[in-house]
């Protein structure tokens, strides 16, 4: 068996223009997904490999990025970026409508559809450990209880009783759930609320696994490095526009929105309305999204099969293009 570039010669497989070609159609595509903490270069590295495998395109797995208008506070990718490969999962739906788990998992699977169709390979990229769950661990969503009429009553429950009332029940109906929820997140303990009045305290549904071929790249980033670049980024976001994009949506939307929870809003509306300085903005903005950083290190590590890469190595292509090939055709 020969090898070309890395690939081998021997099979479905070939290189053409330094660029990985598979040639097997399949229902859904292979799917190479690519976590880790924000700012440790998901977006960059998905890219780079993109251009290396033939036909792949990325999806998105940010609870953010779904929204129309939100474009620096999220660091979306840009209209040159998308122009170098396609990409789903982002623009979805404006910031008023409610966009769940679900709704993410029906779209990615209707990216793969796509994406299968066009013989091609899926990036899955983000990170939203929910969403990433969802699609690539097949979690079934629709199984894990849900009631509007309850959420709303709990919504109300929030307004008049506070967020330490609901979280006090939450681990006197159901221990389990809420050793499993961020208890300072009112809407994680609103949702877990709702499971529970819905679906009873058991655990979270067996996922099903993705149906195709998969594979997990993990980027590691040491936490000062990465508290470095969020500083940078959020210094940087300011600087590129971020009030402006703030006082955009705000003039069509309630500044109140779930939407404008994410990292970067909250900071900029007050920054507006004259409640802190830029400068407090830009370190409020850093703050939140190290805590965000915190978290997401925190859920990967408990994912299984991660195959985790230095986000500062001079081979990172490379040892990610090497991790991918494992499931492509010949790999």
């Amino acid at each position: 068996m020969t090898w070309v570039d890395g690939a081998c010669a021997n099979s479905s497989e070939f290189v053409a223009d330094n660029r990985i070609v598979r040639n097997s159609p399949n229902p859904l595509p292979p799917l190479i997904v690519i976590v880790g903490a924000t700012a440790t270069g998901k977006t960059g590295l998905s890219l780079e490999l993109a251009e290396r495998v033939a036909g792949a395109q990325i999806i998105s797995a940010d609870s953010r990025q779904v929204y129309r208008g939100m474009d620096i506070g999220t660091a979306k990718v840009t209209a040159a970026e998308r122009d170098r490969v396609a990409h789903h999962g982002i623009d979805l739906v404006d910031p008023d409508v409610q966009f769940t788990a679900a709704d993410y998992q029906r779209a990615a699977f209707d990216a793969f559809g796509t994406i299968a169709s066009d013989t091609g390979v899926a990036l899955l990229v983000g990170g939203t450990g929910l969403y990433v769950r969802a699609v690539a661990r097949g979690v079934p969503l629709n199984e894990t209880g849900r009631d509007e009429a309850v959420r709303a009553r709990l919504e109300e429950r929030l307004a008049g009783e506070g967020l330490e009332a609901l979280a006090g029940e939450l681990e006197a109906r159901a221990p389990s759930v809420a050793a499993r929820t961020d208890l300072a997140n009112s809407r994680r303990v609103v949702r877990a609320l709702e499971r529970v009045s819905v679906a009873g305290d058991r655990p979270p549904p067996v996922p099903r696994g993705y149906p195709a071929r998969s594979v997990w790249i993990g980027l590691t980033l040491d936490p000062s490095e990465n508290a470095r670049r969020i500083d940078e980024r959020a210094r940087a976001q300011f600087a590129g526009g971020l009030l402006d994009e703030a006082q955009r949506l705000r003039e069509r939307f309630d500044a109140a929105l779930p939407a404008f929870s994410a990292t970067g809003y909250r900071e900029a509306f007050d920054v507006l309305d004259g409640k802190i300085s830029l400068e407090e903005g830009i370190a409020r903005d850093a703050a939140r999204t190290r805590q965000l950083a915190r978290r997401q290190r925190t859920w990967f590590r408990a994912e299984p099969d991660i195959n985790w890469l230095d986000a500062n190595s001079p081979t990172l292509l490379d040892d990610a293009l090497a991790v991918a090939r494992t499931i492509l055709p010949g790999g």
